[in-house]
């Protein structure tokens, strides 16, 4: 059987944060960062509720320049001590160096190579210590997609699900890897990489199972917004 809990209310606040742009940026309003409490939650809870928030990264040496990325797909990957534990998840064998992100506080960015050249950054999830996870998987481009067009080798004006379908496309596109990016707290106002919400309203939501994987390929824990052309691996869409 695959866990369930109770949905709490994680409806974020903007409490103490500004709903305005930031400080001598360039770019559009891009609002205000998460709250902690947010993540600190089963993943397949949070998974879907990221969708419509935005994704945005300072590339070094640009301090006004954002590039910026609505999430219009993720899934929701379990700790250890969800019963059952949850196979398909990095912490699946508990903490090791690699994935020792997932196990601290909520909120947290956990990147990890693939292929020994492509990232995937995840968001940590659960309370300190308790390992849970939600990976990424396609933004929409919202601000600086030419620079995410040259950064993935692409022309400008390529298309967008070109840019940030996939993810391992999304951290080529925004820049990211795991020796600059992984284990940065996503909600920091001073931090190069964070999670914002600037009240988009997500819409209809498919549940699917994840895909890309090998073990646990029936538990529906992969979240897209339906219709958006920046979902990766559109042919396995099919709502519950």
């Amino acid at each position: 059987m695959i866990p369930r809990s109770a949905k709490p209310d994680l409806r974020p606040t903007d409490a103490g944060h500004p709903a305005s742009c930031f400080p001598g940026s360039e770019n559009p309003d891009l609002g205000h960062p998460l709250l902690r409490g947010f993540f600190e939650a089963p993943p397949e809870l949070v998974a879907p509720l990221l969708l419509g928030k935005l994704l945005v990264h300072r590339p070094v040496g640009r301090p006004t320049q954002w590039l910026a990325g609505r999430i219009v797909e993720t899934e929701a990957y379990l700790g250890p001590h969800n019963q059952p534990p949850d196979p398909a998840a990095h912490s699946y064998r508990g903490p090791t160096p690699r994935n020792l992100v997932i196990f601290g506080p909520a909120g947290y960015a956990y990147v990890y190579a693939i292929y020994g050249r492509y990232f995937c950054m995840n968001i940590s999830c659960e309370v300190d210590g308790q390992a849970g996870c939600v990976l990424l998987r396609a933004l929409e481009p919202v601000a600086g997609a030419d620079r995410m067009a040259r950064n993935r080798g692409l022309e400008k004006g390529a298309a967008a699900r070109l840019l940030t379908s996939g993810p391992s496309r999304i951290c080529q596109a925004m820049g990211l890897t795991r020796a600059a990016h992984n284990g940065l707290d996503l909600l920091d106002t001073h931090s190069p990489l964070q999670v914002r919400d600037d009240g988009y309203a997500a819409g209809e939501i498919l549940v699917t199972p994840r895909i890309g994987i090998h073990v646990a390929v029936d538990w529906p824990m992969r979240f897209a917004l339906a219709g958006n052309e920046c979902v990766s691996g559109r042919k396995s869409l099919r709502g519950w």
